[in-house]
């Protein structure tokens, strides 16, 4: 799951495919260190030193220079041998980012968290001087948490505990991340972007290890020559989603793809969500779920900017399996617009609905904002005074979304008390306001009028 905002491309790793922007920044830390690091190579007394640790063993920590030109602290994951020798000092290690220095954005510590941001970067980037390879992993938990305030600590623990990994046992957790640590593909160029990737996702044995793959934005068959792409467009005759146009507002629609009429595209979008969704399962048996696919559009097409999917029948009662903003569009409210859609097909079958466990990180972001968005402005029409009970009604009736779902939302922001056998919401209106600008701006609008739909069991 994935509802992930970013705008610029130093941010979120993209940039237009024909620019340098998105491709360029660990290149330029390379290109503005090397020429000192080699001096120091030749530094004697340094490169008798360094030698000892040459080629860097697994698990060894390690200052790296990321892209913004900054020294970080990271541990290798893997290594392996450069593409011209097989010395020592020509080996490639694949890090991950273990902490950052104050004062940094809560995003990016977010993101250290999981492994957005592993790479492989080569030896001039380390800083061989900072080795260490035998840390104490408790005093360096402990040595962590106190560079750390108080708020980021109880921040980044509300959002480790549930970013993804509840459903999954530590044997199991364990092997996923054993699998999945090395990225496989580190670029896509999708249309006019192209996107840094975000984790392994299981392409098909040939695909291993090719540094970029080419996509189709519209049919989304995938190459790995930017000529086979080229080849391949001349032929393509799709310029929007397979399946039926279910919503036109301005330049934005939705599409409704069945995978099981549809089960080649079906699987391509799963293979490509999966490159920025971690803990969350790929399914190969795509024809029990309906994709909802969102496109800006223009006079060359519709693009896509996101999608998310549901299962044909859920006994659960989800109304979203998978949610996905791709890193070019975030931040620009598409996530919420996702989510609220899901919502208003949730009224259209006359449910409740609920996404399917477990979120991402970034999904449990965007749905937390948009459940406090929807009750506090619901809460604030009534001025505070609504009652609950566990059972879906009157807040989840109005809402669509499930009773549980607002039960922890509510006692989340401390607005929800247990009377006389039944949860009643009692919030004083500056309270509400607080809380409201606390959850940050709404996403965009659906506009209900323009959605033309018939819930999947009626459409015989």
């Amino acid at each position: 799951m994935g509802s992930m905002e970013a705008s610029t491309a130093p941010e979120n790793g993209s940039a237009a495919a024909g620019g340098a922007g998105g491709t360029a920044c660990n290149g330029a830390g390379a290109a503005s260190n090397g020429g000192g690091m080699e001096r120091r190579l030749r530094s004697s007394a340094a490169s008798a030193s360094w030698a000892a640790h040459l080629p860097l063993e697994v698990g060894t920590r390690v200052m790296c220079r990321w892209r913004d030109q900054k020294l970080h602290p990271v541990k290798v994951i893997e290594r392996r041998k450069g593409s011209t020798s097989s010395s020592p000092a020509d080996y490639e290690y694949y890090v991950h980012y273990t902490e950052c220095k104050e004062p940094l954005c809560f995003a990016f510590i977010r993101m250290l968290l999981n492994r957005r941001l592993d790479e492989w970067v080569k030896l001039e980037q380390l800083d061989l001087d900072t080795v260490e390879t035998d840390v104490d992993e408790k005093v360096e938990d402990k040595a962590t948490s106190l560079k750390m305030t108080r708020h980021q600590k109880r921040k980044i623990d509300e959002t480790h505990v549930e970013q993804g990994h509840e459903e999954l046992d530590a044997a199991s957790l364990r092997e996923h991340e054993e699998f999945t640590k090395v990225k496989n593909i580190a670029k896509i160029e999708l249309g006019r972007y192209e996107i840094d990737t975000w984790y392994f996702s299981p392409f098909p044995p040939e695909y291993n290890d090719c540094p970029k793959l080419f996509f189709c934005e519209f049919c989304l068959n995938f190459m790995k020559r930017k000529e086979q792409l080229q080849r391949h467009m001349k032929k393509c005759d799709l310029k929007h989603p397979p399946g039926d146009e279910i919503y036109r507002s301005g330049t934005l629609s939705m599409f409704e793809v069945d995978g099981k009429k549809n089960k080649v595209y079906g699987q391509n979008l799963c293979y490509l969500a999966k490159l920025f969704l971690d803990h969350k399962t790929l399914y190969y048996d795509v024809d029990l779920f309906l994709f909802y696919v969102l496109c800006e559009c223009d006079d060359r097409g519709c693009h896509m900017v996101g999608y998310f999917s549901k299962e044909k029948h859920s006994e659960e009662s989800y109304n979203l399996a998978c949610i996905l903003t791709l890193p070019p569009y975030q931040r620009k409210g598409y996530g919420k617009f996702l989510i609220a859609f899901s919502y208003e097909l949730s009224k259209k079958e006359g449910k409740v609905g609920t996404p399917e466990r477990p979120l991402s990180d970034l999904g449990l972001l965007s749905y937390r904002g948009y459940w406090t968005r929807v009750l506090l402005e619901i809460l604030k029409k009534h001025k505070g005074n609504i009652s609950i009970k566990v059972t879906p009604q009157e807040l989840s009736d109005m809402t669509a979304i499930k009773s549980d779902d607002i039960l922890s939302t509510l006692q989340s922001l401390d607005l929800i008390q247990y009377r006389k056998g039944q949860h009643v919401i009692c919030a004083d209106p500056k309270v509400l306001d607080r809380h409201l600008k606390a959850a940050g701006r709404g996403g965009l609008d659906v506009d209900v009028s323009k959605l033309i739909w018939t819930p999947y069991k009626e459409q015989g």
